[in-house]
């Protein structure tokens, strides 16, 4: 493990930073009506005297910009915790089924929704449900006398993803042509139909996990070698374990609640930055949370804009550019591994 530097952390999370912030100017500036950097600064300085251009980045680009970091965010960070909880650095956020019984709330109030008065709003907090409840079925399975055992979790998590999967086929075949639309949309990860309000809902949950992970991070590089060996040098694991599998849980619920299933941002972010700074999870947990962020603004701007007026989904973007990148890194990381 490289030795962890102030300087090099600075260095690191300034980069990151710095790309944040690229990526979410180009995401505001971006678009069908594409903005200068005049016509930007121009609108945070005095909008009332921008024109057109107030509606489209402060009404528009901003909030869908602000959403997209947070859930990009949220989502890395889940990876960097999962894969520490499982000790397995390609796990993500949708191997232990939180995310399915999240779509699988999310998509019960979809089809089934307008029978019981309930709306479109609703479908967040049915998403959210969704995955407190499965988090807490995981628990009761996986644990054994206040004890989680990852292969436990692990298998755990593969059967309820395929009941998960099941479950999903079965309400989507019962919804309508336009509750199926929108459906399809969920399970491919979407950020068109989003809402000011939701911003403040992820951060919350994002903040939380962060709140719980940064201060244990030396906890998490010890747990990445063994339980047994975590133990030995005074690591609480079955507490660790329990706030790593809550805040996780929470912030994926809180992420696919608002945006579906978005896949790869929590497997490759966290895979590509362990390879290029290191497995010590005091720079590794914050700049997930940066690079999560910037990749999924990269990410929900192509699919903007790609096709001129229309849009696809994101969670399309995040597999077609996620899906190779990863191979080539895996590969890369397999060829150093045995090289003679």
């Amino acid at each position: 493990m490289r030795v962890l530097t102030r300087p090099r952390v600075v260095a690191v999370l300034g980069g990151l930073l710095l790309a944040l912030l690229v990526a979410v100017f180009l995401g505001i500036a971006v678009g069908p009506s594409a903005l200068g950097v005049g016509e930007v600064a121009r609108v945070f300085r005095d909008p009332e005297r921008a024109g057109p251009a107030a509606d489209i980045v402060l009404r528009v680009r901003l909030p869908r910009v602000l959403l997209a970091s947070l859930v990009g965010a949220s989502l890395a960070v889940a990876g960097v915790l999962f894969q520490a909880l499982l000790r397995n650095p390609l796990a993500d956020p949708y191997v232990l089924g939180v995310s399915g019984g999240a779509a699988v709330g999310g998509i019960l109030v979809m089809s089934l929704g307008g029978a019981v008065g309930l709306g479109a709003g609703a479908v967040p907090s049915g998403a959210f449900a969704g995955a407190i409840l499965t988090t807490v079925v995981l628990y009761a399975i996986a644990g054994s006398r206040g004890r989680v055992s990852a292969t436990n979790l692990l298998l755990t998590g593969v059967v309820f993803n395929a009941f998960a999967s099941a479950a999903i086929i079965f309400l989507a075949s019962m919804a309508g042509l336009t509750e199926g639309a929108s459906i399809f949309l969920w399970l491919i990860g979407s950020l068109s139909a989003v809402r000011v309000g939701v911003a403040g809902w992820v951060a919350l949950f994002l903040l939380g996990g962060l709140a719980c992970a940064l201060p244990t991070a030396r906890s998490l590089n010890l747990l990445a070698v063994g339980e047994e060996s975590a133990r030995q040098l005074g690591v609480d694991v079955e507490r660790q374990q329990r706030i790593l599998l809550v805040a996780t849980s929470l912030m994926v619920g809180a992420a696919v609640s608002v945006a579906g299933l978005v896949g790869f941002v929590g497997l490759i972010i966290p895979h590509l930055l362990r390879l290029l700074f290191g497995p010590d999870h005091r720079l590794l947990v914050p700049a997930s949370a940066l690079g999560g962020a910037a990749f999924l603004v990269i990410c929900d701007t192509a699919a903007r804009t790609l096709l001129g007026g229309r849009e696809l989904p994101v969670g399309a973007i995040t597999a077609l550019a996620g899906g190779p990148l990863f191979l080539y890194l895996l590969r890369r990381h397999h060829m150093r591994t045995f090289a003679p």
